[in-house]
């Protein structure tokens, strides 16, 4: 299984030029992931197919960055990141097949968080070993919600709120026009006053006003979706 899903893998990482250091290096907020994306519990359970690579496409699509983000903030560099980033999904390809996600004994949220931050340590024990696997015999417990706080349960919170935040307006870009969202980005992410919005772009101050208004609110209505899926 390994062999075909690190095929898999590095077919999504070439596509995406993933393997490019530029790529990495610059944080866009650009996305082109499918804004239709199925609910946690679903996408998990399709997961379990290794050869449902439109379901792993979209569980990388939407995950990939984040686990990159804070392998970088916990000190990796950008190869040791890309390899905390390949060597979480083929874990959770390993595990997938016999993983029953339980919403009530934790938040995708926190599991998630519980498997990158193994990876990062196990990254890190490699390395005092001299590159020799060190993986633990209790991986399962790896798969559990730990509320334990560490160093990088800081550094995840930020990066998941970035990332859910870039998800969520990717979800949006199919439903409004490429103007409106542009307005919407300019007035609340980047809070530039709505005059001088309509100055640069040679719109009303109303038009403004009214992006702003529509799209914030499917906006909120996004983030909330994503929230109460992950969350």
């Amino acid at each position: 299984m390994d062999d075909g899903f690190g095929l898999l893998l590095r077919h999504i990482f070439v596509e995406r030029s993933l393997l490019g250091l530029a790529y990495f290096r610059h944080r866009t907020d650009e996305s082109e992931a499918d804004t239709s994306l199925p609910t946690r519990a679903t996408l998990l359970s399709r997961l379990k197919d290794w050869n449902d690579q439109a379901g792993w496409r979209d569980f990388f699509e939407s995950y990939w960055r984040l686990i990159y983000n804070v392998a970088r903030n916990a000190g990796l560099d950008d190869a040791a990141a890309q390899d905390v980033v390949q060597n979480t999904f083929i874990y959770l390809a390993r595990r997938m097949p016999n993983f029953h996600y339980d919403r009530k004994r934790g938040a995708f949220k926190s599991w998630l968080r519980v498997v990158t931050r193994s990876r990062i340590h196990e990254h890190w024990r490699r390395e005092k070993a001299g590159g020799r696997d060190l993986r633990s015999d209790a991986e399962e417990m790896e798969l559990q919600p730990d509320t334990s706080a560490d160093a990088l349960d800081h550094v995840w919170q930020q990066e998941w709120e970035e990332n859910l935040l870039q998800r969520a307006l990717a979800g949006l870009r199919p439903r409004v026009s490429s103007q409106h969202l542009l307005l919407f980005r300019l007035t609340t992410l980047a809070e530039l006053a709505p005059a001088q919005v309509a100055r640069k772009l040679d719109v009303s101050v109303a038009q403004v006003y009214l992006a702003r208004h529509r799209v914030g609110r499917m906006f909120k209505g996004e983030v909330l979706r994503l929230r109460r899926e992950t969350e």
